[in-house]
């Protein structure tokens, strides 16, 4: 029996990605809008030697892993990979087709879209049903617009999703895993070496609070302000794009249309005027504390308590309170 809509679940030493919860979790909400239930969403897990993996994914948003093992897929190569999940594909049907905007992700869908001469949609951020057609947002132009594309009546509807574009999927299934043996034939692309950035990096799309500073930070010295406040509330500190572009802080704690889009429960943004590019990566938090000296920055657009002020006033005594209340 084949699915509505068809995960691709991704994995690394022996554990599930948490890009593959997130697009659970977005399967599970967009499913509905098709009429769909919790049976008609599906996972393909490529690998060898990954039973636990399936088993998990299973029992935490699949009704069922469809689990490609061989020699060839032990580690990810997109010849490989493309040709398990694209015969995977043609068993199944689904309606929609989803996968990370990662390495992995970029990577191999576009390949699996040409090998099933389909259009593909890029980093989308949204999924939404109207009027009978099934629509993808995705930012365009460094952020400034939300282009929403209509990929027409050729299925399945394909898309790599944005991380953090959605929140994991955090109940319980009753899945099942089944084996499926494709045939791969001759791969003319395979895996060498993985190398590994330094450790302790920094992944802004899991962080429940974020501590973010713009230009009016000042200085990348003036910046432990920022780090004592993130580290007082268990937070990461994140930045906008002109913060990064100055070397005050490296690319991976930008958030925006050229860094990442975040969803924590609470975002404090300092010193930071509120560009649109920044806008659209951080507008789905929780709860928006802003803090700047120009009452008409556009931030305070989207702040849930605005705060009109020295930030080097603010944030200190903001930190001194989260301590004493936590008995630091």
């Amino acid at each position: 029996m084949g699915c509505k809509i068809l995960v691709v679940a991704e994995h690394e030493g022996g554990a599930v990605r948490d890009i593959t919860w997130e697009l659970l979790g977005l399967a599970h909400a967009v499913a509905p809008q098709g009429g769909w239930g919790a049976a008609d969403i599906k996972a393909v897990l490529p690998g060898q030697g990954i039973g636990a993996v399936a088993a998990a994914i299973a029992g935490r948003g699949a009704a069922e892993v469809l689990l490609v093992e061989a020699p060839e897929l032990q580690d990810y190569a997109c010849d490989g990979y493309d040709r398990a999940i694209e015969a995977v594909v043609k068993a199944e049907q689904p309606e929609i087709l989803l996968f990370g905007h990662t390495p992995n992700g970029w990577d191999v869908a576009p390949l699996v879209a040409a090998g099933l001469g389909v259009p593909l949609a890029t980093e989308c951020s949204q999924i939404a049903r109207e009027d009978g057609r099934w629509l993808f947002s995705r930012k365009a132009f460094n952020g400034k617009f939300i282009q929403v594309l209509d990929l027409g009546k050729a299925r399945p509807l394909v898309a790599t999703v944005q991380k953090g574009a959605a929140g994991p999927f955090a109940g319980t299934t009753a899945g099942q895993v089944r084996a499926v043996t494709p045939a791969l034939g001759v791969l003319k692309a395979r895996f060498v070496e993985t190398k590994k950035g330094e450790a302790g990096g920094v992944d802004l799309t899991q962080a429940p609070v974020i501590v973010a500073g713009g230009r009016g930070v000042g200085a990348a010295d003036k910046f432990e302000i920022i780090k004592s406040l993130a580290a007082a509330l268990g937070g990461q500190v994140g930045a906008s794009r002109p913060v990064t572009d100055m070397g005050w802080l490296p690319h991976q704690h930008q958030v925006g249309s050229s860094g990442v889009t975040v969803n924590p429960k609470l975002y404090i943004a300092c010193g930071i005027s509120g560009a649109i590019q920044h806008i659209v990566g951080m507008k789905g938090s929780g709860y928006i504390v802003a803090i700047n000296k120009d009452a008409e920055a556009p931030i305070f657009g989207v702040a849930d308590v605005g705060v009109v002020g020295d930030l080097f006033e603010i944030v200190p005594a903001l930190t001194k309170a989260v301590k004493e209340a936590r008995g630091q």
